[in-house]
């Protein structure tokens, strides 16, 4: 997790949101099917 928390960060540095926006979606998704 603290790789993909880096990599997000490391996005956000370059000012890609809307990729950050699509990976944080995938990963709420992601939570609401294992949870």
């Amino acid at each position: 997790m603290n790789i993909r928390n880096i990599a997000i960060i490391a996005h956000v540095d370059h000012g890609k949101t809307t990729l950050v926006d699509s990976l944080l979606k995938q990963s709420e998704n992601f939570k609401l099917k294992f949870d």
